[in-house]
């Protein structure tokens, strides 16, 4: 893909649904009793991911013009795959699923792609083997593909050493099977879809600060979720809006959930002009509409317990910053090394190439902001959201921006060119 400067950008937009209620809705409802029904469902390879791996262990799962029927087997229905479970890209696909499956009555092995086969797994194989899953790293490498045999499992109360939804959502699924209270404490906390979710589906869950605490289920129960668009989509349009002079753009049906809104929290404090309009709860999940208008940013730090609320968004917030007066400093974000790519590296060298002042450190970035961008040729390294960002950024660059493995958005977000073209004055 190629891009150019672009003149304001000007309209409303509806951003596909969010990625991790996406994956939720459909494994809770896997394993719920009775029918669950998901309407604004993420049709992206993720997701995809999820459901075809359901659907190999007997799940009846219907997916019609966006709406997503889930015929449930209950806790204990699932049936033995005829072959390895593929989570393709998605590591919310492999370390969820592990949670359930350390509790099944079968043997199951979980791969994906190079990406998977390169992110860490020992981050969720250490406390499940606590609990007393027989779950292993074939290779060795503390990477999938994963072994895991199904038996019984005990509650346990595992500190976490990373604030990660991922992490303590395979721990709670787990502690749905386990003998006692199973109990998840953070460093800070991360997004709590899970929590809110199984709750609604019928399961004893609760939360102190940040410490989440669940009780074996006897059962869940099918719903109705509406998925709300997600944030995590929705970024690269609030900085498009923010960026380019002269624009205005209304982004419906936002989920604003506290525990991901770190990047509208960052935005309005280097000074983004942002309003959230008809705030509302969808299905458990806060909801609004946001609009967002051209503004002067300034540079800020962003550290400490925002950034977990915001960790898929840094890479955009780092762009952002270049065309932002001073400096910005991002700090406690070694996270994202182990995310699709080493996020930290492909933003630097890629800023670099756009002639950006970008400096890698150990746990962020330092980003001197107001030199003008040029193009580039961005290696995207098939990482969904660094081809975004880049795609925005070459909306404000001098020249000619192209992004090498540009179709790699089709993981979150299949239709970003065309929504981002339709928005052009």
């Amino acid at each position: 893909m190629k891009f150019q400067k672009s003149s304001p950008l000007r309209g409303e937009i509806s951003i596909p649904g969010d990625k991790s209620i996406s994956h939720r809705s459909v494994m809770f409802g896997a394993i719920a009793k009775g029918t669950t029904e998901i309407t604004g469902f993420l049709q992206g390879a993720d997701c995809l991911s999820t459901i075809s791996c359901f659907q190999a262990m007997g799940v009846c799962i219907s997916n019609d013009s966006g709406k997503i029927t889930v015929m449930g087997r209950g806790l204990r229905g699932l049936k033995k795959p005829d072959s390895v479970l593929d989570c393709g890209n998605s590591g919310t696909t492999t370390r969820l699923i592990s949670g359930i499956l350390s509790a099944q009555s079968f043997h199951t092995v979980l791969t994906g792609d190079a990406s998977i086969q390169k992110r860490p797994m020992k981050r969720i194989i250490e406390p499940l083997s606590l609990m007393g899953a027989k779950i292993s790293s074939i290779n060795g490498t503390g990477c999938a593909p994963l072994s895991i045999e199904g038996c019984h499992l005990k509650g346990i109360h595992y500190s976490s050493p990373v604030a990660s939804a991922q992490v303590k959502s395979a721990i709670l699924l787990a502690g749905l099977y386990a003998e006692g209270e199973t109990k998840v404490t953070e460093p800070a906390l991360s997004r709590n879809h899970t929590e809110l979710m199984l709750s609604g589906f019928g399961a004893d869950v609760k939360t102190e600060n940040t410490t989440a605490i669940i009780k074996p289920a006897k059962e869940l129960y099918g719903q109705k979720i509406q998925v709300p668009g997600d944030i995590s989509s929705a970024a690269f349009f609030l900085a498009a809006g923010l960026l380019i002079p002269g624009s205005q753009i209304l982004i419906k049906n936002v989920g604003i959930n506290p525990t991901r809104d770190g990047i509208l929290k960052v935005f309005l404090k280097m000074g983004g002009n942002i309003q959230l309009l008809d705030k509302r709860i969808v299905s458990g999940e806060p909801v609004a509409d946001i609009l967002v208008t051209a503004s002067s940013l300034h540079g800020t730090e962003i550290s400490g317990p925002v950034i977990p609320t915001l960790i898929d968004e840094l890479p955009v917030a780092a762009m952002a910053a270049c065309f932002a007066d001073g400096v910005t400093v991002i700090k406690d974000a070694a996270e994202l090394k182990v995310k699709e790519s080493n996020r930290i590296e492909a933003m630097v060298e890629n800023l670099k190439a756009m002639g950006a002042d970008a400096e890698e450190t150990e746990d962020g970035m330092i980003i001197k902001g107001g030199r003008p961008l040029h193009g580039a040729v961005i290696d995207s390294r098939l990482d969904h959201r660094i081809a975004m960002t880049f795609a925005v950024a070459g909306l404000m660059a001098d020249g000619e921006t192209e992004i090498l493995g540009a179709d790699c958005v089709n993981i979150s977000y299949p239709e970003f060119y065309s929504d981002l073209n339709k928005l052009h004055s």
